[in-house]
């Protein structure tokens, strides 16, 4: 049962939790990654199958393989379907020292099982759980959306041990945040609710 400040711990954490991409160099100890899959691992899954499988990646020159792969494709696809807000991210990704992780010290990929069927929803919420527990521990995360286009990469796939009967569902950074602008408000929610 949640005691009464632990609830107002963990309702902190929701609202002031955002997604992160400015690191210090610092690296992200063992026991805090552990921590923060265990805390993944809790989310719910349908039928109980705990889907999911994890790579920790720290090697940066793989990261750097992945993100120099992502980047041309990720330019050519935005590029075709420009939307209000692409800009900025357009000029990054044409910047050659852009990484589209950031330059996180950690990568972790949450991968899903092909064979079941609610494999990416369940991945998902374990994904949020693990961004959650991160902050608590004062270490911020991004989910890092561009980086599936790995699937479409052999090499890669076998370079980060991504087995065949999983997919790539969350590729997440962690690490220690430079400082932070001010978290933008966000817009009221738009609730129906029916007696």
């Amino acid at each position: 049962m949640v005691t009464a400040t632990e609830s107002i711990g963990i309702l902190s954490v929701i609202r002031e939790r955002r997604s992160i991409r400015n690191y210090i160099d610092r690296d992200v100890p063992d026991e805090a990654i552990r921590a923060i899959i265990a805390a993944g691992i809790q989310a719910p899954t349908a039928l109980g199958l705990q889907p999911w499988q994890f790579v920790v990646v720290r090697d940066r020159d793989l990261m750097q393989r992945a993100s120099d792969y992502c980047k041309p494709i990720l330019l050519e696809k935005i590029g075709e379907e420009a939307r209000p807000g692409t800009e900025e991210f357009l000029a990054a990704l044409r910047g050659p020292e852009f990484n589209i992780f950031y330059n996180a010290p950690v990568l972790i990929l949450v991968l899903g099982a092909r064979e079941v069927v609610s494999s990416v929803l369940d991945c998902a919420l374990c994904a949020e759980n693990m961004m959650l527990a991160a902050w608590a521990l004062g270490i911020g995360s991004c989910w890092i959306g561009s980086a599936a286009l790995i699937e479409q990469n052999p090499d890669l796939l076998a370079a980060l041990k991504v087995p065949d009967d999983h997919q790539v569902v969350a590729p997440l950074i962690f690490g220690y945040p430079a400082p932070l602008l001010p978290k933008p408000v966000r817009r009221e929610p738009r609730i129906t609710w029916i007696p």
